[in-house]
């Protein structure tokens, strides 16, 4: 089996005011991606391989035709339908097919947020570089490019590729910004906790990792490096916020703070949440 060697690793750093922001830092070590959050808890992915990819296309290119199939047998057992193309039939009961094959990536890779019926098999799943769930922009532009990955035929472009290069993407996956990976269970409900947080939240997609992975590690973590975490996220996130207020906050007030920014997205910034200010 090819193993490759390549990890992709997003490291914490403290800027000259010791707030933590994310860098992107690009560690040589194959067929691994490891998202380091500002909490120190690696989140890591295993890039899929040719291998892994071919498993999955053949299940989808079975999925796809028998789909389409099963749309022609209703079109002329059913429907009554004809198969000439110079007749007027065609257009309903051909183009509805070439639809269900050719749209059938896109659009369910779309509606299953980087999956498919043949990558849900295979255990994969299309991830940005970062590591989260790729945008509706990455997955359509990946699926242009099909028509470039499967030139000259059976997708040998696409395939060589996935043997070149350091990644094992194909120029679909250059150009959209994304990976295909393994799909990790623990992985893939963190990437959809934060996707959920994300819809409810206001804040970037940056200050939403920084503060959902401090609230999921909060009691592994120090009491004095949780503090010191929790009160500088505040003070970079919430506007209006001093470091003196947020000085004289306890450990729960804190944790409530970042609670209440996760929730209502800073609607309420500078305010305190109803816990908090019971415990006051």
């Amino acid at each position: 089996m090819y193993v490759n060697r390549r990890e992709l690793r997003i490291k914490p750093q403290l800027a000259p005011q010791e707030r933590p922001i994310l860098v992107y830092d690009a560690v040589m070590m194959e067929d691994q991606v490891c998202v380091q959050g500002a909490t120190g808890v690696d989140l890591t992915l295993t890039i899929a391989g040719p291998g892994n990819r071919s498993y999955a296309f053949i299940i989808d290119w079975h999925v796809r035709t028998l789909l389409a199939a099963a749309w022609l047998l209703l079109a002329t057992l059913v429907f009554q339908l004809g198969l000439n193309v110079k007749t007027h039939d065609a257009l309903l009961s051909l183009l509805p097919a070439f639809c269900i094959y050719f749209l059938y990536h896109p659009i369910i890779e779309i509606a299953l947020r980087g999956q498919t019926p043949g990558k849900r098999i295979a255990g994969l799943r299309i991830v940005a570089r970062q590591g989260g769930t790729p945008s509706v922009g990455a997955l359509l532009i990946r699926n242009l490019f099909r028509l470039v990955d499967s030139l000259p035929a059976f997708y040998v472009v696409g395939l060589v590729c996935c043997f070149v290069t350091a990644n094992r993407v194909r120029i679909g996956d250059m150009a959209a910004g994304t990976l295909l990976v393994l799909d990790d269970s623990s992985a893939s409900k963190s990437l959809q906790r934060l996707s959920a947080l994300a819809g409810a939240s206001h804040l970037s997609l940056d200050g939403m990792e920084l503060v959902d992975q401090l609230l999921e590690r909060w009691q592994a973590l120090e009491s004095s490096k949780r503090i010191a975490i929790a009160r500088s996220l505040l003070e970079r996130l919430e506007s209006g916020t001093v470091a003196g207020e947020l000085a004289s906050l306890n450990e729960p007030q804190l944790q409530a703070r970042l609670l209440q920014l996760v929730q209502l997205g800073g609607a309420a910034k500078g305010g305190r949440s109803p816990s908090a200010a019971n415990s006051a």
